[in-house]
């Protein structure tokens, strides 16, 4: 995401330093990095350096890599970090389906669990079924358990973790879910943010684009955007609600209490075996978005997405590509299947918790 790799020499700052070096460990993957290399690319001096990572080494987090090549003087040592010196958990709350991975500090999923779920059991029902898998996967770790972050769909307050009016189950409007799910795991911390802004996330995190949209096709609609390499999720935390865009005036009710939405439109199509339908609809929205946020690339994703991928891509995209060709753009923005498959909200979630431990 949008942040350079610098340090500042200032001991109220270490934390930040720390997390900076760290990035740039996690980056270098077992290769390692060299002391030299990290003030190098920090702007730290060598000795902050040599405090940094002492520090990191005596908490587990960094381990030595061996030597790196000489380019004519000493071979330097290099350092790596130690995935497993800690985890997270990412648990996606569906409407109907619950999935839990537990990641390392890496990125890397080590177990997942999955299991049937109900909305409409109620809020409680739901939070009992999520602290029973991220409980069960926090216990399975070798290491520490940083957090679990939590991604379902919104509307929602990821600032105060409390649901919003969720489309098609308004008796959740106002439910702390961020402080009843922490209760329930003993007060291990937890974020929550809608299911599309933790995909998008760990897409950025990924490297996906500076500017983009993810689409999120399943049981409901809705985008997680990322303008100039930050994920937006807007003053009230309510970016997003891609699907309820009204694009057909008097059109078929929709969950929400409105008409003609673009989630509306999209799951009837859907319901009734018409895919093609479904991705002109989705295009359209998608164009709209385009239009709107003059975006580089739209990221495909969902349960139904996967199962039609390339339908669904060269629908959205002949869309996009026609709408541009009318505005006189100078090039078409993208379309493409968001990678990370299935288990992309999941994984996006447990970077609410890791990606701060590295100044992300």
């Amino acid at each position: 995401m949008n942040r350079s790799n610098s340090g500042v020499n200032l001991r109220a700052l270490r934390g930040h330093n720390a997390a900076v070096v760290l990035d740039l460990l996690r980056g270098a993957g077992r290769e390692g990095v060299s002391r030299l290399e990290l003030a190098e690319r920090t702007g730290l001096t060598p000795q902050a350096v040599s405090k940094i990572t002492a520090r990191l080494r005596d908490e587990g987090l960094v381990a030595d890599a061996g030597r790196r090549a000489s380019t004519g003087g000493k071979p330097a040592a290099a350092l790596r970090l130690v995935p497993g010196a800690g985890f997270a958990v990412g648990l996606h709350l569906d409407r109907d389906a619950l999935l839990a991975v537990l990641v390392d500090l890496a990125g890397g999923v080590v177990a997942e669990r999955r299991a049937p779920l109900d909305f409409g059991a109620g809020a409680d029902a739901v939070v009992a079924a999520g602290a029973e898998a991220a409980g069960a996967l926090a216990a399975a770790a070798s290491g520490g358990v940083l957090g679990v972050g939590v991604a379902l769909p919104g509307p929602l307050d990821h600032a105060t973790g409390v649901l919003h009016r969720v489309t098609g189950f308004p008796s959740w409007d106002g439910y702390p879910l961020r402080d009843a799910l922490a209760a329930r795991l003993g007060g291990l911390p937890v974020a929550v943010d809608k299911d599309t802004n933790a995909a998008a996330l760990g897409l950025a995190l990924g490297g996906a684009a500076e500017s983009f949209a993810y689409l999120h096709l399943g049981t409901g609609l809705g985008a997680g955007l990322v303008l100039g390499g930050g994920l937006h999720r807007g003053a009230r935390t309510g970016a997003g609600e891609f699907g309820h865009q009204v694009v057909r005036l008097d059109g078929p009710p929709c969950a929400c209490g409105d008409r003609g939405c673009l989630e509306a439109l999209c799951l009837a199509a859907v319901a009734s075996g018409d895919l093609g339908e479904a991705a002109r609809v989705l295009g359209v929205g998608a164009g709209n978005l385009v239009s709107l946020l003059d975006i580089d690339l739209v990221l495909l994703g969902g349960r139904t997405v996967a199962a039609a991928p390339d339908l669904f891509v060269r629908g959205v995209g002949a869309v996009v590509a026609a709408r541009a060709r009318r505005e006189g753009a100078r090039a078409a923005a993208g379309v493409a299947l968001a990678p990370g498959g299935e288990r992309g909200v999941a994984e996006g979630a447990a970077q609410l918790i890791l990606a701060p431990v590295f100044g992300r």
